[in-house]
């Protein structure tokens, strides 16, 4: 059975210890506090670093069924 991007997210999220949870946090608040951009790039922006995370996190994550 294929796996939903959420469940994949939330399972990457689960795996973290605490410094990779503060690196991500302080990576969202500079995204957060940056002046607006263009969505467009930014949203591309957004999709490459969450698909490097994802394909990052595949390596070392391992489920069990």
């Amino acid at each position: 059975m294929k796996q939903s991007p959420k469940l994949a997210i939330l399972q990457s999220l689960d795996a973290m210890d605490k410094m990779q949870m503060e690196e991500v946090l302080n990576y969202i608040k500079t995204i957060i506090h940056q002046p607006e951009q263009d969505y467009s790039a930014f949203k591309k922006e957004a999709m490459k670093e969450i698909r490097q995370a994802l394909r990052k996190g595949k390596k070392g994550l391992q489920l069990a069924a």
